[in-house]
């Protein structure tokens, strides 16, 4: 994913206008992560995103507005992070569930999600829900961000989190992706990059076929269909139509075994997440013989 967004400053969402994109915010950038006096982790820039304000008396579309502009302008680990808590709430219901090892992500951006799902997965395996051999994949164009904000929020991070350069709507991408799932590994699929209809139909043509049976491939920020909601993010670039693809690819023979799941953004605010779930196999059993 390209949206170009970080900032190091704090501004309050009431002084943010329609007009500012994630160009403007750019602007205001000035690193992904700043390493610590540890030498090991970093100091969070900005350590809280900007305040939104929850007006009992205010309307329910203002704050989901506000809560937008905020997301992308939040952080972990002092890496820039662009989703809702509530849809990482939901992301940890998901992954304790599916019992995933592997994360797969299309689309990095800075880094940021890698890091918490790689985070996610060592608390999982720390339960004995899945193996120690966790592991986050994570595709975009181009790396060299991510690869600098991670290595300055973690310079070992590169022991589970893997950075692969290719391209989405490119049908050899999932091969490149599958080299590096470790045997029998159970696997979850995020698809996170430019929230258009190319691309979404893109990595579910592609990529759900790496999805294990009882687990999830997430099609993220479907919200972009909402313009309503986003006045205080527009990202670079023809988006939407991120539904539109959804429903195309359910038209197709590829999507059997897989259905949709409408409770899966059950706090109310969320970037409205399409959660896709890979039924589980039912073994065949022959009849008994008469």
């Amino acid at each position: 994913m390209d949206p170009r967004c970080l900032i190091d400053g704090i501004t309050p969402m009431s002084v943010m206008t329609d007009d500012m994109n994630f160009g403007q915010l750019e602007e205001n950038r000035m690193t992904d992560a700043t390493p610590s006096d540890h030498g090991t982790g970093v100091t969070p820039s900005p350590p809280l995103p900007p305040p939104v304000r929850a007006d009992t008396n205010g309307s329910l579309l203002t704050y989901w507005q506000d809560r937008m502009g905020q997301h992308v302008r939040d952080s972990y680990a002092g890496v820039r992070l662009m989703k809702f808590p509530e849809d990482l709430r939901t992301y940890e219901h998901a992954l304790w569930l599916s019992r995933a090892q592997v994360v797969v992500e299309l689309g990095t951006h800075s880094g940021g999600s890698a890091l918490w799902f790689r985070d996610r997965l060592r608390t999982m395996a720390s339960y004995g829900r899945i193996p120690e051999d966790v592991r986050v994949i994570t595709l975009d164009l181009d790396q060299e961000r991510a690869r600098s904000a991670l290595a300055a929020a973690d310079r070992f991070y590169a022991q589970q989190v893997v950075l692969l350069e290719a391209d989405l709507l490119d049908a050899s991408t999932a091969p490149l992706i599958a080299e590096h799932l470790p045997p029998g590994a159970r696997c979850l699929v995020v698809e996170d990059s430019q929230h258009a209809h190319a691309t979404t139909l893109a990595g579910l043509r592609h990529c759900a076929s790496l999805v294990s049976p009882g687990s999830f491939y997430v099609v993220e920020d479907a919200v972009v269909d909402h313009p309503e909601l986003c006045v205080h993010t527009r990202p670079p670039g023809p988006t939407g139509g991120v539904t539109w693809a959804v429903e195309e690819w359910f038209s197709t023979p590829a999507s059997a075994g897989f259905s949709r799941v409408p409770d899966m953004n059950p706090y109310g605010v969320s970037c409205k997440n399409i959660w896709l779930w890979r039924e589980v196999e039912r073994q065949r059993v022959a009849p008994p013989a008469p």
